[in-house]
């Protein structure tokens, strides 16, 4: 939550139903009366989903005139089955048409993200790995989407440039070196970021090694290399594994004895859980 804190999510509302709703819902205008009321309810409809998004419900329907009721909210991070309702409320009617399709797609999208968290968490269990997501983000949603991560029991990477230093292979090619990138992050970053480098080779994890990296992300690295990367670093160096991770290979990935396991899927290629909404007139 503390995340969404830092978000306007009033004005995130707002765009998201401007998008939809443009000049007007001709539909609703012309099929439904402006002081009927009704009631609905969000239905599961795959075996198993991890519920995320009812925080936005209200404030979509607040926005959409519905005068909303809430008689029944599932907690965030619920596992639900087929055919449980993750919601109950009433209200207006046009109100509760004009919102559905927008509450939908914030819930949608974020109990995918949290569902595909849960995934790899689960898949990872009992190893030292945590599973993190990255900036591979939609445009906007940032904010949302990294919540929905650590609701399925992920973990957030940096959020933004401004709140970590990460040296990329461009950053090191740009600098010179290895040596160099870190010599001159060291003279920019405050001591409250830990500095992280990317390695693509053990050659350049035994380099950082010598110029002090506190953390290191090992670049589409195969297994062995992982493991051997943790024996030359030894337990004070973060190891961070990135790049090819799925679902089939995280396990494995995991018990090399890398700390981090980043995976862009969560927040970039996440598939919207399948929820609907069916109104009853009151």
């Amino acid at each position: 939550m503390e995340l969404l804190r830092q978000l306007d999510l009033v004005a995130l509302v707002k765009r998201a139903l401007e998008e939809d709703l443009g000049l007007g819902d001709i539909t609703t205008a012309a099929t439904v009366s402006p002081d009927q009321r009704g009631r609905a309810r969000i239905t599961v409809k795959e075996p198993r989903v991890i519920f995320c998004g009812g925080i936005l419900l209200a404030p979509v329907m607040a926005a959409a005139g519905a005068d909303l009721k809430l008689a029944k909210l599932a907690v965030e991070g619920a596992e639900l089955k087929r055919g449980e309702n993750a919601a109950e409320f009433e209200g207006l009617l046009a109100g509760l048409l004009i919102g559905e399709r927008t509450a939908l797609n914030f819930m949608q999208l974020m109990s995918g993200i949290a569902t595909m968290s849960r995934q790899y968490v689960d898949a990872t269990a009992g190893t030292r790995a945590r599973i993190v997501d990255t900036r591979k983000t939609h445009p906007g949603l940032r904010a949302i989407e990294k919540y929905a991560v650590r609701v399925g029991g992920g973990t957030n990477h940096r959020f933004g440039l401004d709140s970590g230093v990460l040296i990329k292979d461009n950053h090191i090619a740009a600098a010179g070196s290895v040596r160099e990138a870190l010599a001159r992050a060291r003279k920019l970053a405050p001591h409250t970021l830990r500095i992280e480098i990317e390695c693509e080779n053990l050659a350049q994890v035994e380099e950082a090694v010598r110029c002090g990296a506190e953390a290191i992300l090992l670049d589409n690295m195969s297994t062995a290399d992982m493991r051997r990367a943790r024996e030359i670093v030894g337990d004070k160096v973060i190891l961070e594994a990135s790049g090819n991770v799925t679902l089939e290979t995280v396990r494995s990935i995991a018990e090399t004895g890398v700390d981090l396991i980043s995976v862009g899927a969560l927040t970039h290629s996440p598939r919207a859980a399948d929820l609907s909404m069916r109104i009853e007139n009151a």
